[in-house]
């Protein structure tokens, strides 16, 4: 019987350490991009749900190695948006009644630590501000980043963990940087 349970015991370690996630890091904003927008009179603006809101979403689904990185708010949409949100609020951007309002939809989002001695981050958003019914900009954004890998997994799948609040972090500098977007929320 003991020799039952110990196997047993084994096979649910085995078992369950092929299924471990791992958990991506709060987000914490970039203060140049931030004190950048400060800098640029802009009006207040809300912010709509990132869409795609489906767990399902292809985008909302990232794997190191076979290993799943979850996102700590539930979808990486949802973390986009908060990350967003929080940078917009920093700057004293954000009021969620406010009449112009900036929409994202995720169209990339991946983290690759396939590589040797590299990784790479890869995120793309097309981004709408409207006011009412009105479209004032739309345009899609696109960022990557590259950090030090390994070859090993124990080291691999960390570092790509690690890797995603600077990928958005340099999604949504790249967005903030961009003249027609800037135009748009001045009017």
């Amino acid at each position: 019987m003991r020799k039952l349970f110990i196997l047993a015991s084994m096979a649910l370690g085995a078992a369950l350490s092929g299924c471990a996630s791992f958990v991506t890091p709060e987000y914490s904003a970039d203060y140049a991009a931030v004190d950048a927008l400060k800098r640029q009179s802009l009006k207040p603006a809300s912010v709509g749900k990132v869409q795609p809101e489906d767990p399902g979403a292809k985008v909302n689904n990232i794997t190191l190695r076979g290993t799943k990185l979850a996102a700590s708010t539930g979808t990486f949409a949802l973390y986009v948006e908060q990350a967003l949100i929080r940078d917009l609020t920093e700057a004293g951007l954000y009021d969620k009644a406010a009449g112009k309002r900036l929409d994202l939809r995720l169209v990339r989002n991946d983290i690759d630590v396939s590589g040797f001695s590299t990784g790479a981050g890869d995120i793309a958003a097309e981004v709408t501000v409207t006011e009412g019914s009105s479209v004032l900009f739309k345009k899609q954004f696109d960022a990557r980043t590259q950090f030090e890998s390994s070859f090993a997994g124990a080291v691999a799948i960390p570092k790509g963990q690690a890797e995603y609040p600077r990928l958005v972090r340099e999604l949504l500098s790249v967005i903030y940087r961009d003249a027609g977007l800037v135009a748009a929320l001045k009017k």
